[in-house]
């Protein structure tokens, strides 16, 4: 595999032939009604409002004008990225007043985000006929900031416990008092427990199926119990409580239906079971209920938003109308069309096809790089050249990526050549993760034994408290001095003979990495002990969140790979950590003049002239969660089933429209032919979207491989993988083996059957369990990759 080189080539891996995607191009009057256009077509005071509407040099396009107009019963509007839903709700708050004589206080309008509220307010005000005034007693607000309005309204006198690092404080804080300190992580907890309320469950519908699932439930117990003693709510108990109330106070509903005439709900993807709850109970009887959102955009699902409350509008309101808004205003043709050409593979969806209101002929450009790091270095080196030509601004670059352990090499790349950026994440490097310090200083104790910090980090996986641990180690030392201090914890009172045990197999590890190169001394860590130590820690069946537990310590063992010695490694480490604590230092969440990298989750909404999509491999993404999301048990946490493979990689699908759909002029793709030191193919999802057939894929994948479901070929897999570059020439992926147009497989009888599945989120090995003694083994490394498989079952044809 070659190294990377500098420039960009136009070949795009993957794909030998295939049109490239681009998007109808709209013109005139398609893209924006005049009031001449449609006068003639309305009462007085509707040619009056628009009017005023050109004159102040808003023009909206049919299906904007129509979802404007359309002001009684239920109202869905599909808004496509970028198809200027904003615009709409704001046009239509305004003719609901000047047009229709609404009262404005009888307008509720909610959004998701502080800043979309605003933005809305501020948009209304500055509408012809409106003013402050008038914006001011419409109901524009967040849904927890209205929940939490109407429970003040009510005399509610609690305090909000919103604060993200308190809540974690107190959640250590009660896992201590029940001898289970650093059992768990504290922002596991409450995303579990959030989890249950969203879907109108309570934390005594936790499951006890597990030692597990026992302790988490009495940790979370004890914290619902703590926050009623001290009269204190969370974000979560706001919209409980907003709920709660109206069911039990039928007069104050009443009272809200019969000020609030007409609701718009924003970014109505994104709605949860409660808040959903909370809206159809105001909205009834009228149900004059204006809902905007894109089901193409639902990547939420771990907080409860679920994608068939727009699929299925209709069966809940039958008077339902139906608008789309499918003029893309905010990206060039080829960026609308490359999203066009990703997301139509879901089947799970209202079909809509996006058209582009801008020309232009700038094209995707795509990247296959031999690894993460290559690829960081390719980006950072591109980015540095438009900078110089003053052809960009730093501001105008974005580096986007599916989950936060992705972005380690790009952040390291801006970090140490002192570039410009903002990270949108927790503002941590990877190395300081609660996951990975510990690693981390068990390697520093290699080569310091007396580092006392470092032993504080290790004691929670032994078993042993930080504070009585390190209090015996301090007072123990201080009258007989070691070279190696943890050596005291065999004096620990109250100790039994395996824990003695486990502290002596520890003392032996920590000296066995002397001799190790870094990423070695991280395996043997991880073999030793660690790995069994996280699994320990989580639901004895496999989870989601154990996959990027495990994708995070891959992470770190590629990092280290870079380095011949452990002492070279932590010097890394620590220089990369001051250098970092020296950039967080500027607060301002403001991108400013600097580059922005975050999650694909995060970037919804959100617009840039240039993009960057890193990882676009599978395993990545799509995420190697949601290639296991049969066997994973918490995928869809709180609700009746669990999700299915096609179900996780449609949201995976989703989340590669909305990166793609950032983009306002430029989008770089990268696909690494490597993802933490395993090959990875190129993602499925731009495959597809140059008419390689996934589930033409997915039957060559078993074919070639017996790969489980969700396994797609690399074409370059067992040979020489060909390293490229991006290029703007004809954007389509090239290389050899792919299919155009191939149909689907047939349906096929099938049946299950126990078999062995590797483990490696980018392998796709399995084999069949034949007989009683592979049945009865316990462990079997993968014919491919060598990795642990499991076993499990699997529905093979009859």
């Amino acid at each position: 595999m070659g190294k990377a080189t500098s420039g960009f080539d136009n070949k795009p891996f993957g794909i030998s032939s295939g049109r490239v995607p681009r998007a109808e191009t709209v013109s005139g009057s398609g893209v924006g009604h005049t009031a001449q256009t449609i006068s003639g077509q309305l009462g007085e005071l509707d040619a009056a409002y628009w009017r005023a509407m050109e004159q102040a040099g808003i023009r909206l396009n049919p299906a904007q004008i129509a979802a404007v107009r359309c002001t009684d019963g239920p109202l869905l509007t599909l808004a496509g990225a970028g198809s200027g839903k904003t615009s709409t709700l704001v046009c239509r708050t305004g003719y609901l007043i000047d047009v229709r004589g609404v009262n404005p206080s009888g307008i509720l309008l909610l959004t998701f985000s502080s800043k979309a509220a605003a933005e809305m307010r501020e948009r209304i005000a500055a509408l012809p006929g409106i003013g402050e005034y008038e914006a001011g007693r419409i109901q524009a607000r967040t849904f927890h900031s209205f929940c939490l309005w109407l429970l003040f309204s009510q005399g509610m006198q609690k305090e909000i416990f919103g604060d993200t690092r308190r809540q974690h404080i107190q959640l250590q804080q009660l896992m201590r008092e029940l001898h289970l300190q650093d059992a768990y992580p504290p922002e596991n907890l409450l995303a579990l427990l959030s989890s249950y309320k969203v879907n109108l469950m309570t934390a005594e519908q936790l499951p006890e199926k597990t030692e597990a699932d026992r302790q988490m439930k009495r940790i979370l117990l004890r914290y619902e119990a703590w926050k009623l003693e001290t009269d204190k709510i969370d974000f979560d108990d706001v919209l409980t409580g907003a709920y709660a109330l109206l069911n039990e106070r039928p007069e104050l509903l009443e009272r809200l239906r019969r000020r609030f005439t007409h609701l718009m709900i924003d970014e109505f993807q994104d709605t949860n079971l409660l808040q959903y709850e909370i809206v159809k109970m105001i909205a009834a009887p009228r149900n004059n209920l204006m809902v905007v959102g894109d089901d193409d955009q639902t990547i939420y699902s771990f907080n409860g938003a679920r994608s068939e409350f727009i699929l299925e509008f209709e069966k809940l309101y039958p008077r339902a109308r139906v608008i789309t808004l499918d003029i893309n205003y905010r990206s060039v043709p080829a960026i609308v069309g490359l999203g066009n050409e990703v997301i139509r593979h879901n089947k799970m969806r209202r079909s809509k096809t996006l058209r582009a209101a801008h020309n232009g002929s700038l094209l995707p450009a795509y990247m296959r790089p031999d690894s993460a790091d290559d690829e960081a270095q390719e980006i950072v080196n591109f980015i540095r050249r438009e900078i110089a030509a003053g052809r960009r601004e730093y501001g105008d670059f974005a580096i986007l990526y599916r989950s936060s352990s992705s972005n380690r090499a790009v952040l390291e790349q801006l970090v140490m050549q002192d570039i410009p950026h903002i990270d949108y994440g927790d503002g941590r490097l990877l190395y300081e993760h609660w996951l990975v310090k510990p690693v981390l200083d068990h390697m520093r104790l290699s080569i310091n034994r007396r580092d006392f910090d470092a032993m504080q980090s290790v004691l929670p996986t032994l078993y042993i408290a930080r504070d009585k641990g390190m209090d015996h180690i301090r007072r123990t030392d201080e009258g007989r001095p070691k070279k190696g201090p943890l050596v005291h914890l065999l004096t620990l009172p109250g100790l039994k003979d395996f824990q003695l045990e486990k502290i002596r197999q520890r003392l032996e590890v920590i000296r066995s990495l002397k001799g190790l190169v870094p990423a070695a001394a991280i395996t043997q860590i991880r073999k030793s002990f660690y790995d069994a130590y996280i699994q320990a820690g989580e639901h004895s069946e496999q989870t989601s969140h154990r996959e990027m537990l495990k994708e995070m310590l891959d992470e770190l063992e590629t990092s280290a790979g870079r380095f011949d010695s452990i002492v070279s490694f932590l010097a890394f480490v620590d220089d990369m950590l001051l250098r970092n604590q020296q950039t967080a230092a500027v607060k301002s969440q403001a991108q400013g003049n600097r580059i922005a990298l975050m999650t694909i989750h995060k970037s919804k909404g959100l617009e840039f002239p240039v993009v960057f999509l890193i990882g676009a491999s599978e395993g990545t993404l799509p995420h190697a969660s949601a290639l296991g999301a049969d066997n994973l048990r918490d995928t869809r946490v709180g609700l009746e089933g669990e999700a299915s493979y096609a179900e996780a990689l449609e949201e995976e699908r989703r989340l590669a429209y909305v990166a793609v759909t950032r983009a306002k002029e430029q989008l770089f793709i990268s696909s690494p032919a490597t993802q933490r030191g395993k090959k990875a193919a190129v993602s499925r999802f731009l495959l597809s979207a140059f008419g390689q057939e996934t589930a033409a894929s997915d039957a060559a994948a078993r074919a070639a491989f017996g790969g489980r479901r969700g396994g797609a070929p690399d074409p370059g897999r067992f040979g020489k993988v060909r390293t490229g570059r991006f290029g703007q020439g004809s954007g389509a992926p090239s290389g050899s083996g792919a299919s155009s147009g191939a149909a689907p497989a047939a349906p096929q009888r099938t049946q299950s059957v126990p078999v062995w599945l590797c483990t490696s989120g980018s392998c796709v090995a399995w084999t069949r369990i034949m007989h009683s003694k592979d049945m009865m083994a316990a462990h079997k490394p993968c014919p491919l990759c060598g990795s642990p498989m499991q076993k499990g079952r699997k529905d093979v044809p009859m």
